[in-house]
Order: C-alpha cells, then sequence, then structure tokens
C-alpha cells in the first residue's frame, strides 16, 4: 500500500508539473541564436505590429514573462525573446503580436480573459480575507456553519482563477495557430524547415496557460489538506 500512495504522488505531481517542464524545454530547445535570421523577436513584434495596422502598440522588455498587456496597449518581451534571433524568439513573439490582433479584432474570449483577469487579483484578495478572519469569527460568534460557509465561499473564490485559465485556453491556440503560425508560413518570416519548430513552441506557448492552471489546482489541493 505505500508504494501505490509514493506512486499516485509521484503521478499527480507529474501530471501537475511535467507540463510547466515541458513547455520550458521546448521552449529552449529551439532557442539557438540564427545568424541567417534578419531580426530579432523585439523586431519582428513591432514590424507585425505594424503590419496588422497597431503600430499604436508599443513593444517593451519585461522579466515578468512574455504577455500582451491589453490595458496598456504593449507587447511585453523577455530578453531573450526581443533580443533574440532564434525559432523560439520568433514564434513566442508573433504569439504575442497574435493577441494584440485579437485584441483589435474584438475577440469575445480575449475580451472575457480581460473582464476575468481585471477581478481576479480582488477575488483572491477576498478569499485571502476570509481565510484570514475565519478563525476570528469561529471565536467571536461561535458557529461553526458560518465557519464552513466562509471557507467554501472562500476555496470558490480562488478556483476562479483555475476556471479563468481553462476558458482562456482557446485564446491561447488562436494566437498560436490561428494568427503566429500563418503569419509566419504565408509571410515568409522563416524557412520551412524551421516551421516544424515553431509549430511545437508555438503549442507550448498556447499550453503555459494549462501549466499554471495545473499549478493553481495544486494550491488549492494544499489548502484543502490543511483545512481537513
Amino acid at each position: 500500500m505505500p508504494v501505490l500512495i509514493i506512486l499516485g504522488i509521484l503521478a499527480f505531481l507529474a501530471l501537475i508539473f511535467g507540463p510547466q517542464f515541458w513547455v520550458k524545454a521546448q521552449m529552449k530547445r529551439h532557442s539557438a541564436e540564427r545568424a541567417d535570421f534578419p531580426g530579432t523577436g523585439g523586431e519582428l513584434a513591432t514590424h507585425l505590429l505594424d503590419r496588422a495596422g497597431l503600430s499604436g502598440v508599443k513593444v517593451e522588455v519585461t522579466d515578468a514573462g512574455d504577455h500582451y498587456d491589453p490595458i496598456d496597449k504593449v507587447v511585453r518581451l523577455s530578453p531573450d525573446v526581443h533580443g533574440g534571433r532564434s525559432v523560439t524568439a520568433v514564434a513566442v513573439a508573433a504569439h504575442e503580436v497574435g493577441h494584440a490582433i485579437q485584441h483589435r479584432d474584438g475577440d469575445p474570449l480575449l475580451v472575457t480573459r480581460i473582464r476575468m483577469a481585471g477581478g481576479a487579483q480582488k477575488l483572491e484578495v477576498a478569499a485571502a480575507v476570509l481565510f484570514a478572519t475565519a478563525p476570528l469569527v469561529l471565536a467571536f460568534v461561535h458557529s461553526m456553519p458560518l465557519v464552513i460557509l466562509q471557507i467554501v465561499v472562500a476555496l470558490a473564490l480562488l478556483a476562479s482563477r483555475l476556471v479563468m485559465h481553462l476558458i482562456t485556453l482557446p485564446v491561447e491556440f488562436d494566437a498560436s495557430f490561428g494568427k503566429a503560425l500563418p503569419i509566419l508560413d504565408q509571410g515568409g518570416y522563416l524557412p520551412p524547415g524551421d516551421l516544424p519548430a515553431a509549430k511545437s513552441v508555438l503549442r507550448a506557448a498556447a499550453l503555459t496557460y494549462v501549466a499554471a492552471a495545473l499549478v493553481t489546482l495544486l494550491d488549492l489541493t494544499r489548502i484543502i489538506r490543511v483545512l481537513r
């Protein structure tokens, strides 16, 4: 029985952290600098934005991970992507520009994600307050049903972050395969021989939110175990 428990724990951890390692491995695998590429990821992003009529969208370097900020209308790229000349840099830059194009076109799922993201932080703060005040409610009100209700509501608020990640998965795949890949292929921005590698990177970029959702699931599992 202990062996089965250990195997179960290992399988659970592999499910949670496996996608993260796979995403990072795909990005690193195709990150070799290419002297034959005419520009960096940042330069390509600027070019693609101008081509899409989005010259008002800026391109910036960030240490907070590659992403498109729909509020400030900025494509933010990590240093390796912004200044890199690799398949990973080109594909990731095109993926983030894909989100800017979605925003321009009023993609309904992207709009939904923007709205949910705006309230996600407030929900997390509310959940933290509910957890922190639960002992006080028990001490002063002496109502266990009320405390249980308070904890259930807090867990539901945290679970909304998981729902946000899963709902927006189609947005990520559209940015990769509905926007970025056709641009790179039809525009001739990558040699045909590099397209399979670009597809791997774009798939990894799309699954970044799946990895984040699984980490959120682990966080919820930890909280539930503590409460038990």
